[in-house]
């Protein structure tokens, strides 16, 4: 009876260890992901990447900047919540195929939520967000742009703890590709 009651024990104690175990990979599985996602687009021909990154955001929010001038003072104040963004544009279809993949699949496993989508004239838009803990409060954002023919394919993915109402003033100073579309965006979801 005893030694059924310890090979009992061992038997959930190794259970337990698998089962804690696969968490602890799944869940590391789904961190270092999410940061390499896309960074694959980094460095390829064809691709114009732009990645700016928390130290970066550090520097560039420690500009001094004249109190009466609001607009700057609101794009510093964002830019101290920001933690990393990635801009990979492409004109190339067979890269445009694995972007598109690859925001798919990162979309299906990161846990974001659609935001708005928008067709206009084979320009199609889709901007999706990892809320934080209000409605305007975003964790991710990430946009993906499938050009229309001449137009370039973006993906944009912009991490932080920010509030989606100032996203107009990010798109104002730093003239990101596909700006006037999340524009859009932060005044939609007021």
């Amino acid at each position: 009876m005893k030694s059924t009651i310890l090979e009992n024990s061992k038997n959930n104690t190794t259970s337990m260890k698998t089962i804690f175990l696969t968490l602890v990979f799944a869940l590391f599985t789904q961190l270092f992901y999410a940061q390499n996602a896309f960074d694959k687009f980094d460095g390829q021909d064809d691709v114009t990447s732009v990645i700016v990154n928390k130290k970066m955001f550090d520097l560039m929010s420690k500009v001094k900047v004249d109190a009466s001038d609001k607009e700057t003072q609101q794009y510093i104040n964002l830019i101290k919540k920001l933690d990393y963004l990635k801009v990979f544009t492409t004109k190339n279809p067979k890269v445009e195929a694995d972007m598109k993949a690859t925001a798919d699949r990162y979309i299906k496993t990161a846990g974001l939520e659609e935001l708005m989508r928008i067709n206009d004239s084979g320009k199609n838009v889709k901007i999706m967000v990892k809320s934080g803990a209000t409605d305007t409060q975003i964790k991710e954002l990430l946009m993906y742009v499938e050009g229309a023919k001449n137009d370039d394919t973006v993906l944009l993915s912009l991490t932080g703890n920010f509030d989606l109402n100032e996203i107009s003033v990010l798109t104002d100073k730093m003239q990101l590709p596909g700006g006037s579309d999340l524009k859009k965006a932060s005044k939609g979801k007021k």
